[in-house]
């Protein structure tokens, strides 16, 4: 009985494709040793081919060229580029860091002067912390809508939502789409 178990295992496809395996290891560096003995042996100077052929590039080759004539385009820096990843290129081809509006700063927002929070989109929710030091409080989260100053009910700082881009409603329907 283990005789015929042991045969089995000599035959299995794992270790037939271990040895096809250990085999192309072993013509590798045949190949590696008779390349490198012929241009080490060769007093003409000889161009060796690498082990590895070249892919297609990430970035484009002349990036660097395009972007100084003026032509800025996602194709032209990244051509894989897709969702936020090609908006963030888009923005910074533009000058702009799409990602300043995620993490306002700025002075506590008064009645008078209320601290601007932008927004893609016509209403978006917003955590204040409070202010510094000893007037921290936890987050207090809520929506701050477009033409609305909303005021903390914890700390009394006002916020004012400055809509950058096209704007509209965060979940893709107007408020006319009633269905």
């Amino acid at each position: 009985m283990w005789r015929r178990i042991s045969a089995h295992l000599h035959r299995s496809p794992w270790r037939s494709a271990q040895q096809q395996q250990q085999q192309n290891l072993r013509r590798i560096n045949q190949q590696q040793r008779l390349i490198s003995s012929v241009s080490s042996t060769s007093s003409s100077s000889t161009t060796t081919v690498p082990p590895f052929q070249k892919t297609t590039p990430l970035f484009s080759q002349h990036s660097d060229t395009i972007l100084s004539k003026g032509k800025k385009t996602v194709e032209d820096v990244m051509p894989i580029a897709t969702g936020h990843e090609r908006e963030e290129i888009e923005a910074a081809l533009q000058g702009k860091n799409l990602l300043e509006m995620d993490y306002p700063e700025g002075p506590f927002g008064t009645k008078d002067a209320p601290a601007i929070v932008k927004s893609t989109y016509d209403k978006r929710i917003v955590g204040c912390p409070g202010g510094e030091g000893e007037d921290e409080h936890d987050v207090v989260w809520f929506w701050l809508e477009k033409g609305k100053p909303h005021e903390c009910p914890v700390c009394s700082q006002y916020f004012q939502l400055q809509v950058v881009g096209p704007g509209g409603s965060p979940d893709g329907h107007g408020d006319d789409d009633h269905h």
